[in-house]
């Protein structure tokens, strides 16, 4: 089963920035940003989140959900709730580069574990 992703931030811009980034490292990976609020304010919002997840859950894709800050963390950990554990993962860690990595792991096969400690491995691009 394919890995996608769904990029939380309290900005929409910075979440789009980094799908945009991710995404050409891994071309064949599915990327929805879930930036802002539903207004564009900063923030974040349960039903942008929601909604990303479940398209791609229904689309037949495991999930792993980035974030950037901490209150992003408690609004995703909402949301998975709602969602079978073994099918969507919140995947802390640096957003940036945890997102790059993570993404890079998926577009060569790597599971949602495999993704997961890929998207928290601090020091993945250290000199």
């Amino acid at each position: 089963m394919s890995i996608a992703f769904v990029i939380v931030s309290h900005s929409a811009k910075l979440a789009q920035g980094v799908v945009e980034l991710a995404r050409q490292m891994a071309t064949d990976v599915e990327f929805r940003a879930a930036g802002g609020t539903a207004d564009g304010g900063i923030g974040t919002s349960f039903d942008l989140i929601y909604a990303a997840v479940d398209e791609l859950t229904g689309s037949g894709h495991h999930v792993a959900v980035l974030t950037d800050l901490g209150s992003a963390d408690m609004t995703v950990e909402a949301v998975l709730e709602l969602f079978d554990t073994e099918a969507v993962q919140f995947c802390p860690g640096p957003l940036v580069e945890g997102a790059v990595a993570a993404a890079v792991t998926a577009q060569v096969g790597g599971d949602l574990a495999a993704v997961r400690k890929a998207a928290q491995a601090k020091e993945l691009f250290a000199d």
